[in-house]
């Protein structure tokens, strides 16, 4: 699971770095067009693409593809404009709001416990997108929106039975998510493609397949309330290379928002895994 957070953060590090060359959809779509080949490969090799399943997994699918279009706009977007650690913190909530969207949607129980950490957890995020004196930025509201986005996916997935393979999931929303930046950067228009930002884009490729892979490998054979947590290690990932690559350092009120946020997730999958969540 680290491997997979530290695999996810170096591409989006390579994707922020190209945006400043490339127009986004251009990117995603070439991002894309070499991940989708990547991970149909792995498909087959591993045996996964079948359409054994049921109408309703196939619409299921379907809406978490538009889910995931909707996440990668709106973060790419918001990952252009604003630092990388501030983005990867904001995303940590997702503990929390797949929490929430549970309760309501699928009226699983929490008790009040959980709902104090799940308020504890949404006031870090104001405290990471705080308004300045004009209000909040539109590139902050992005990022809550790439969260909402994210946690739709992530609810749709529950609903899904287990006999659609992962890989399939996979490779349908890179599919999707390649076209439909395709199709939008025709009116975008491209720029020209210089050798580094080819290579950086090569690589976001691989390390986005790396991202699936590892995800996959770990939710096969680890038990979930275990590995979770280590979901947080991305945001040490988004610190460091965030510094590194950007010289970005988020100031004592974001990082007091980020640890509220990543303590609350913690309490949350915690209470999960003891078997207290109702309580």
């Amino acid at each position: 699971m680290m491997g997979s957070m530290a695999a996810f953060t170096v591409n989006d590090t390579l994707v922020k770095s190209v945006g400043q060359t490339m127009p986004l959809f251009q990117l995603v779509a070439t991002r894309g067009a070499l991940a989708t080949v990547l991970v149909f490969l792995l498909a087959r090799h591993l045996g996964s693409l079948h359409m054994n399943f049921s109408r309703h997994d196939k619409w299921l699918i379907a809406f978490r593809c538009v889910a995931e279009l909707a996440a990668t706009y709106f973060f790419l977007t918001a990952l252009m404009h604003m630092p990388l650690a501030n983005v990867t913190a904001v995303l940590q909530a997702l503990p929390l709001t797949v929490t929430l969207g549970a309760a309501l949607f699928f009226g699983e129980v929490i008790g009040w416990r959980r709902i104090v950490a799940i308020a504890l957890g949404f006031f870090g995020m104001i405290l990471i997108v705080r308004p300045g004196p004009d209000g909040f930025s539109i590139y902050a509201i992005y990022a809550l929106i790439a969260v909402a986005s994210v946690t739709a996916r992530d609810l749709i997935t529950r609903r899904m039975s287990a006999e659609v393979p992962s890989m399939v999931v996979t490779l349908a929303t890179s599919l999707s998510i390649t076209l439909a930046a395709t199709v939008v950067s025709m009116f975008e228009g491209w720029a020209p493609v210089s050798t580094s930002s080819g290579v950086m884009v090569a690589s976001a490729a691989v390390f986005v397949l790396m991202g699936y892979l590892f995800s996959v490998m770990v939710m096969r054979v680890g038990e979930v309330g275990f590995i979770a947590p280590f979901r947080y290690s991305s945001l040490i990932w988004a610190l460091g290379l965030g510094w590194a690559v950007f010289g970005d350092w988020p100031d004592g009120i974001t990082m007091l928002g980020a640890a509220l946020v990543v303590g609350a997730g913690m309490f949350t999958l915690f209470r999960e895994r003891s078997g207290h969540a109702d309580e």
